[in-house]
């Protein structure tokens, strides 16, 4: 496969960021694709974390993340014209799968660029629900680069991972249920990268209750967005391998929503050590027998560490997935059978 190194991307010329009546909007188009998941208490982490700690289970989707609200959301707004093109998109593995199976679902031809360090289990998957997967360079952006070339030559529409108003409106919709389970939520601890999935859910929160603390949270090795807040502008860094792949990527030189969004809602940015993540996705499986990837256990471990002074008294920690390979959830488990919770 030739690399493409650069590409034009057409952009509107007014910039609109998603209100909270597009969330309510996209909670409507996606009801019949998306589960309302489930948000539980954790007796064991309230215990140790001095909040009570409640868990939103979005690893229940029918593709194993919260990818799907805002795959589905994008997807579904298409004109009939736009999906018989076909869609494409970059993806380190999940918002691929969801891109995948809403794709295979109304009949639309989708491809799926990826970097060559996404893991195997995942091309796997990305493979049976009927997409087409190219891959691409050894990051993200060598995907993204490659996901624009099939728009300039095929005319396929571009669902992007999360720098796009129905992608930001749809992952929000877990705002909406968590504040119908847990009205009176103080704080949501959300995994961070490139910033769909934080906007989303901080968007619909605040915009009910701004003192509602929102905490984002990424890995220490190449995180993208928190780099760019420090920098106050999109940077780029080369990636590093890390056990929360899912949140590996740039934000976009050309970012058009979801860094000013963080950057305006965001309250705290907690990095993890590559242990701190591995003892919050064993912590899951010993406490909740949930096999979770690194992005997943990334929320649990800022409670079960303490990592943040700004936690409430109730506290939502967004579960994000569950694409892991077995072999790999095993090896993390056998490494901290000595941890009472993991820590």
């Amino acid at each position: 496969m030739q690399m493409v190194t650069s590409h034009n991307r057409l952009q509107p010329k007014t910039i609109t960021p998603p209100s909270l009546q597009d969330i309510w909007i996209a909670k409507k188009r996606i009801a019949s694709f998306i589960k309302t998941t489930p948000l539980v208490q954790s007796e064991r982490l309230s215990s140790v974390s001095d909040t009570v700690a409640h868990l939103k289970l979005e690893n229940l989707q029918e593709t194993g993340s919260f990818k799907l609200r805002g795959a589905a959301n994008k997807i579904l707004s298409l004109s009939e014209e736009e999906r018989k093109k076909g869609v494409t998109t970059f993806s380190t593995g999940n918002h691929g799968l969801a891109v995948a199976y809403v794709a295979r679902q109304l009949g639309v031809k989708a491809h799926i660029c990826i970097s060559n360090r996404v893991p195997i289990n995942k091309v796997k998957k990305l493979s049976e629900m009927g997409a087409e997967v190219r891959q691409a360079g050894q990051n993200q952006d060598d995907a993204e680069a490659f996901s624009y070339h099939l728009r300039d030559r095929e005319g396929m529409t571009v669902i992007k991972p999360f720098d796009d108003p129905e992608v930001i409106a749809g992952q929000g919709t877990i705002a909406l249920e968590l504040l119908e389970e847990l009205p009176n939520l103080d704080t949501c601890v959300i995994p961070l990268s490139g910033g769909g999935l934080l906007s989303g859910i901080a968007l619909g929160l605040k915009a009910t209750n701004p003192s509602i603390q929102v905490i984002g949270v990424s890995m220490k090795r190449a995180a993208v967005m928190y780099e760019s807040i420090r920098a106050n502008r999109p940077v780029i860094i080369p990636e590093e391998t890390t056990l929360a792949d899912s949140l590996l990527g740039g934000i976009g030189t050309d970012n058009r929503y979801t860094f000013t969004m963080v950057k305006n809602y965001v309250d705290d940015i907690v990095l993890l050590s590559e242990e701190e993540i591995a003892r919050g996705m064993s912590f899951l499986f010993r406490h909740h027998q949930i096999g979770v990837e690194g992005a997943a256990g990334t929320a649990v471990s800022v409670l079960l560490h303490k990592k943040s002074r700004k936690i409430g008294l109730r506290t939502a920690a967004v579960v994000s997935g569950s694409n892991v390979d077995v072999d790999r959830i095993l090896e993390i488990i056998s490494a901290h059978k000595g941890d009472e919770d993991g820590c």
